[in-house]
């Protein structure tokens, strides 16, 4: 797709910021619309290489969501494409109902609860007006936006239902992905058949349902196979009289026989009215399973208490950077000291970085104790020997000059160096013990060599390395 005029212009329209989240297909930006003022989700499409096509999940969301205009599904406001990528400009929303289930300073009553499921009743009910199924019900696709407002989002994956001889397959063979997050995905999906309706959508609703009440996923299986013991560990193993058709579903397995649990024992806080919509969501049969209409009318969004106001809903704190910004001073670098060097080559090296320095100090200072102990021992051994030290006191000047970085900060250490090869005895023995000079020379030489090398990968700054 090559970039044209009309579509650079609409993107100078929007002023990118940060990223807000990144999936298999894009990225998705805050952004700001120039033309409005208002804050708008900027999700980048990769559409790949020709040999690919075009990316028909980006399409097929933009057709969706292009008819599908509901104060409870989220709001396509433009799209265009730039650089290879197409881009959908969405309404913005402050967080997803995942954050709130997560977050623990957030307190959920019953008419939160209520609240929060009956908005998401709410906008699968009109999808399926309009003949739409979702089939990518999880609560991190559930957007909340800054006035409470509970959406639908992430069409991807939708489809349009209605002929009764329509197939579908769960399981795409051409591609990696599964229609649901396989804890929201209902037992004839995991049994292989090709054929469901709205019900599947039902099932998802009713496990967030269950995770608004228990704070947690309900259902979190590792495998299909694993995923239906979940399922028939909470509500019992399903018989041929509750489904009938799941003897003739493509991959069906039979399983050990577990009596049906009290449904208090897995819900002790919810309400019976709770129980009793929870219980008809997570019906076994499809075909006997609550649709989204009926549920709206369930006794249990008419009883008391009645849902809470969505402005009122609680929400997690809004991510705030503190700044400790001095108009003064300047911004903080906040790169790591290494990039400094890029920009800064002639600051030193250990500046603004106190504990670094501080740990080389000590580095420092242990290798200094560590030549004096050396220098001891050396002492005592009395070789009985005279060694004129102005040449080698020339090499290791050359050696601390031609480094250029340590001179500086040795020279005490350089002091207690020559120690090593000043020594004082008879001078008929200088040279009978030439050889044996020259070796601890060798040896002093080489631990300073040594000593040099630990300095110069000391000054690189932690961060980098």
């Amino acid at each position: 797709m090559t970039e044209t005029e009309p579509s650079k212009k609409v993107a100078d329209r929007y002023l990118k910021r940060e990223v807000l989240g990144e999936g298999t297909y894009g990225v998705v930006y805050k952004a700001i619309d120039t033309k409005t003022g208002q804050i708008v989700a900027i999700k980048k499409i990769r559409l790949g290489k020709q040999k690919e096509g075009v990316n028909f999940t980006a399409l097929r969301e933009i057709k969706l969501l292009k008819e599908l205009k509901d104060p409870n599904i989220i709001e396509l406001t433009d799209a265009f494409p730039l650089k290879g990528n197409l881009h959908l400009v969405f309404e913005f929303m402050e967080t997803d109902l995942e954050a709130v289930i997560r977050d623990r300073n957030i307190f959920l009553s019953p008419a939160d609860i209520k609240s929060y499921i009956q908005m998401t009743l709410k906008g699968l009910s009109f999808c399926h007006r309009k003949w739409v199924l979702h089939r990518d019900m999880k609560p991190n696709n559930l957007l909340i936006g800054p006035n409470g407002q509970l959406k639908l989002a992430d069409f991807g994956l939708a489809r349009i239902f209605g002929s009764p001889d329509r197939k579908f397959t769960h399981q795409n063979k051409h591609a990696v992905f599964l229609v649901f997050a396989r804890w929201y995905r209902a037992p004839e999906l995991l049994f292989g058949s090709k054929q469901y309706g709205s019900g599947v959508d039902v099932w998802a609703a009713a496990c967030i349902f269950a995770e608004l009440l228990l704070r947690r996923p309900f259902l979190q299986g590792t495998s299909d196979i694993d995923q239906l013991g979940k399922i028939f560990a909470a509500f019992g193993t399903p018989t041929s009289s509750q489904w009938p058709d799941m003897l003739y579903l493509p991959d069906y397995v039979e399983y050990q026989y577990v009596p049906v649990p009290p449904l208090r024992s897995l819900f002790p806080m919810a309400s019976d009215d709770a129980l009793d919509l929870l219980l008809k969501m997570f019906t076994y049969d499809p075909k006997a399973r609550i649709s989204v209409k009926q549920a709206l009318e369930h006794r249990y969004f008419s009883s008391a208490p009645p849902p809470t106001d969505p402005a009122k809903l609680p929400r997690p704190a809004p991510k705030t950077q503190a700044s400790d910004f001095n108009p003064q001073e300047g911004p903080t670098v906040l790169s790591p000291p290494w990039k400094s060097r890029r920009v800064m080559p002639g600051r030193e090296r250990f500046e603004g970085n106190s504990n670094q320095k501080e740990k080389i100090d000590e580095r420092v200072g242990e290798v200094r104790q560590a030549v004096g102990e050396i220098a001891g021992k050396v002492e005592q051994v009395r070789l009985g020997t005279h060694l004129d030290y102005t040449g080698c006191q020339d090499q290791l000047n050359g050696r601390l000059d031609g480094s250029g970085l340590y001179k500086t900060q040795n020279d005490a250490l350089f002091s207690q160096s020559i120690i090593l090869i000043e020594w004082h005895g008879p001078a008929g023995y200088e040279s009978h013990h030439s050889s044996v000079n020259a070796l601890i020379f060798s040896c002093v030489l080489s631990f300073l060599h040594v000593f040099d090398f630990l300095q110069v990968v000391r000054a690189f700054p932690l961060a980098s390395r």
